[in-house]
Formats: structure tokens, sequence, C-alpha cells
């Protein structure tokens, strides 16, 4: 067990916190500095430096490049949230300079991204032209860290995700389900597992989106596989080449219904639990957000509403 000893009163140079960022994204020392803009001496000065005043030793250098120490993990840690905040600053201070007078960070998973924003973003942003939204998609587990680091004002997230700390409102119901061309040897099927899809060649969604990422990990957990044979953009397009039979696909079920009107496609419920989630509004609290943050938060329960009741 190695012991810190940490100097009561710390001081940091932004510099320096963008300085460490650069390093351990790049791993190297070296390409840290070029992407620093400053020299190798000038980069090692700094940080032996900051170590000083730390009292901690913050990398380990080695002949293969550098790695982070405990207290080098948790100091780059908190200067990419401190980076990304000022980040932030600076853009919303550029947009009240033009007449922007509020902005919302919302971080959605791809279901709510892709089905049920647009229409009430849309709305919103008629009734607050003074408004900017930043509206990014994320896995719900990196949604909850966001909210919680304050990263984001707005999170929407779904299936089993922990929320201690946070104030959630209830959204929406969300259940994935199989899609497959109709004719195809599983389109009698009411219902089939997952992992009996693997056997087949999947379209799939680009690797950016949080559906992606999230049949990952379900694949990674069951160690098998998925025969991704094509990506793409969006639900439409995972539709019409599961219905030219590329391949079978998983897509959100509200999705799957909208698009059936229009493609010789069929869906198949999923027997796993995790197919059936629970979609939450997270905020750390809903009386801290701003009054416009808080009329968005509004009328995304009313929209929710509103199509339950139908």
């Amino acid at each position: 067990m190695v012991a810190y000893n940490f100097p009561m009163a710390m001081h940091f140079d932004l510099f320096d916190l963008r300085l460490m960022a650069n390093i351990a994204e790049a791993d190297s020392m070296t390409k840290g500095a070029e992407l620093s803009f400053i020299s190798l001496p000038a980069a090692s000065t700094r940080i032996k430096n900051l170590e000083e005043g730390i009292g901690a030793k913050l990398l380990n250098r080695t002949s293969q490049g550098v790695t982070l120490t405990p207290p080098g993990q948790a100091f780059v840690h908190h200067a990419r949230m401190v980076l990304g905040q000022i980040e932030h600053l600076r853009g919303d201070l550029q947009e009240y300079a033009s007449g922007i007078k509020g902005h919302v960070r919302v971080y959605a998973n791809t279901t709510a991204l892709g089905e049920y924003l647009p229409p009430v973003l849309r709305k919103y942003l008629l009734g607050h032209p003074d408004v900017n939204i930043d509206l990014r998609e994320r896995l719900s587990n990196d949604i909850i860290r966001a909210v919680t680091a304050g990263q984001t004002d707005i999170g929407i997230v779904a299936g089993l995700v922990r929320t201690e700390g946070l104030q959630t409102i209830p959204y929406r119901h969300d259940r994935l389900v199989l899609v497959v061309p109709d004719g195809h040897a599983l389109s009698q099927l009411s219902e089939i597992a997952f992992a009996d899809t693997l056997t087949y060649d999947h379209v799939g969604l680009q690797e950016s989106s949080a559906i992606h990422a999230f049949l990952r990990q379900v694949c990674d957990q069951l160690h098998r596989p998925i025969r991704q044979r094509i990506q793409v953009g969006n639900f439409e397009a995972a539709c019409r080449m599961i219905e030219a039979g590329v391949g079978i696909g998983i897509l959100p079920e509200s999705a799957a219904r909208r698009h059936a009107h229009t493609a010789a496609i069929s869906i198949i419920s999923l027997s796993d639990p995790w197919a059936v989630r629970e979609m939450l509004i997270c905020v750390r609290a809903l009386k801290a957000l701003p009054g416009f943050a808080r009329e968005l938060v509004d009328l995304l329960v009313e929209d929710a509403r509103q199509a339950e009741a139908h």
C-alpha cells in the first residue's frame, strides 16, 4: 500500500490540467507536449513542479512511454471535467453575446433521441427562440455519470441503472425487439432469446450509437460475437436493410412498428429481461435548474403523458 501525503493547499494551472490530459490521451510525454505546443523539457519541468506541489507522483515513466499512477488517474479525471466545464462556459458566454439567453445540455439514449425527442424539441425551440440545446447520444450509465458530474443538465436513460443522488422522473416505456424480413425463418415466432439470434447476420446501428454499445456489452456477457453484416445511421435505414434481406436487427419497438407500415418486416418479442426498460428523466436537482430548463422537463413529461393516454 502506497501512502500519499497531499498538501493542504493546492493551486492548479489550467495549462497543467490540459498538459496532463494530453499526456494521458497520448500515453506519451513527447506527444502530450506536442499537443500542448511546448517542448519536451518544458513539459517535463511543469510535470515535475506539479508533482512537487501536490506531493505525489503522477506519472510512471518507462522506455515504452508513461502510465498514470493512482493520483495521476484521479488528477486526469478531474482535469477533464474542469476543462469540459470551461469549454461549456466559453460556448455559453459566446452565445449570450450573440443574443442567446439560455443553454440546455441534454444527454439521451438512442431510443429517446431517435423516437421521442425530435417533435418535443421542435416545439420547445419554437417557443424559446433565445435558448439553444446541446443534444448528445450516450449510454445510460454514461448519462448518469454526466448528470452527477454536472456535465449535462438533463439525462434520459433506460434500463437498470443506479440513480442514487439524482432526482428522477418517470418518462416512457422502452422495449427492444427483433426485426426480421417477412418470410424469414424466424418470422413465425412470437418470442425469442437474443442469444438465439446470434447465429444470423445482423443489421446494426453505427458504433457511436448507444444501442450498438449496449448490445456489445450483452454479447460480451454471453461470450458470443454478433455477426454485424452492415451498420447504418438510423432506424429507417435499418428497417430497409432488414426488409431487403441483408440481415436481422434489434430495434426499439416504437421504431419497428412505425416502419412496419411501409416495410415488409416482422416484429418478434425478445424474452430477455433487459429488453423491457423503463425510461427516466434524470437531473441533479429540478429546483436548481434554470427556469427555461425546467420548462423543457415539463414539456417532456407532458408529451409522454399524452402519448400514454393515446
